[in-house]
């Protein structure tokens, strides 16, 4: 064991001094900042999964539209070219419109999909029905959760349906249509959930005045989080459609990720201003410490000792500290992580409810931790301690023998 170390350890060894409880203190708020750093950035990571998945369930995974907003009259054609291409597990021809829908005095815009019932199945992953069924023969339509609350309907119930075309033609009137609610589904995401209403691609068709032809076709591939195999689908489908534009999923939603990754970044660094705030505390048990062995300091460098090694001991009591810190903070936030159900269930038994199902629609709080922010986290907290162990380790150095051992 070299020398700095050794005295390092030494001066870190409780003596029931002021010095004492300013380092414990000072670990305890390392370790406090680490772990709530990787805690709420794990949950962040986790929201932001379900999220993807909710989207990726429920929209399509790249849309394929005119690039003049013209109507698409060989989708069939078009959609048996695109289902050969590995990786395509389904192909809907719709129509996706933005409706005015009403009932006992209620009314709601949502956007109204066109599409086969049989295709909905397959292309939307929004489980079994809440009540009802899924097919759309006849004048049908399948209403959302929320949508359906709103409209105050249920499966049984008719709504009356006013088409868009209503606002846009001028020399035709389209007179209101009702459709029975046949279905209620629910996708667990609010916004699908009260936003969105599925009906025939036939009547669709009607209620927009079309004969044939669709808005879009739609793309539903097995891997749409892989950037080579996605990558290597959206060169296909632009070899078989390269007239037509093409929407992936994560332009579509850009907003959406662009939203989440900002706020998750921004809550990152507000809470690296708590590790900062500790470190510093870390930098005052230094400057504590240095006036205490002023004496010892004055005697080493009596003794030859140089102002590297004086500086040494005391960037090495720092980075001691930091290390303690973030490997505790590491496992209290792998202890609450194992245990977050809990802790939430046992906060909303004591009447702080931090996670209603009502709200968000999930039975647990997601979280996923990842490696890089392990990494990240410890890395930027042994640079802060680091810097902050230099300043008192320099005035250490700094100080003259003669005075240090009259003091």
């Amino acid at each position: 064991m070299n020398f700095p170390l050794f005295l390092a350890l030494k001066y870190l060894r409780p003596k029931r001094s002021v010095a004492s409880v300013i380092t414990c203190v000072s670990v305890l708020g390392v370790m406090l900042g680490v772990a709530v750093v990787i805690i709420v950035r794990s949950v962040m990571t986790g929201f932001g999964d379900i999220w993807e998945e909710k989207i990726l369930d429920f929209k399509p995974h790249v849309s394929l539209v005119p690039y003049s907003g013209q109507i698409l009259h060989d989708e069939y054609d078009l959609a048996k070219k695109l289902e050969t291409i590995p990786g395509v597990v389904c192909v809907t021809p719709e129509i996706d419109t933005r409706v005015l829908l009403s009932s006992k005095g209620r009314v709601l815009a949502p956007v109204l999909i066109g599409v086969d019932g049989d295709e909905f199945i397959r292309a939307y992953k929004v489980g079994a029905p809440v009540a009802g069924t899924y097919s759309l023969d006849g004048d049908s339509i399948v209403l959302g959760f929320h949508a359906a609350r709103q409209l105050g309907v249920w499966v049984g119930d008719e709504v009356v349906v006013y088409s868009p075309k209503t606002l846009v033609s001028q020399d035709e009137v389209y007179l209101p249509i009702k459709w029975k609610v046949v279905g209620i589904f629910s996708s667990g995401q609010h916004q699908y959930d009260s936003g969105y209403a599925i009906a025939s691609l036939g009547n669709v068709r009607d209620l927009m005045g079309m004969e044939r032809g669709v808005f879009a076709v739609h793309v539903k591939t097995d891997r749409p989080t892989d950037p080579v195999k996605f990558g290597a689908i959206e060169a296909s489908i632009a070899s078989i459609a390269p007239r037509l534009r093409q929407i992936s999923w994560r332009e579509a939603d850009r907003e959406i990720f662009n939203a989440l990754a900002v706020e998750k970044n921004m809550t990152a660094l507000l809470l690296m201003l708590i590790s900062l705030v500790a470190v510093f505390c870390v930098m005052n048990t230094l400057l504590v410490l240095t006036v205490q062995k002023t004496p010892e300091i004055g005697l080493l460098k009596a003794l030859g000792f140089t102002k590297r090694q004086v500086m040494s001991v005391f960037m090495v009591h720092g980075m001691i500290q930091c290390a303690t810190g973030v490997v505790l903070g590491l496992l209290v936030s792998w202890a609450v992580l194992a245990n977050l159900q809990g802790i939430v269930e046992w906060l909303a038994h004591m009447g702080l409810e931090v996670f209603p199902a009502s709200v968000y629609g999930l039975e647990g709080i997601p979280h996923r931790l990842i490696a890089s922010d392990i990494f990240w986290t410890s890395g930027l907290v042994f640079v802060f301690g680091l810097a902050a162990s230099f300043v008192p380790a320099l005035a250490a150095a700094s100080k003259d023998p003669v005075k240090a051992l009259n003091s």
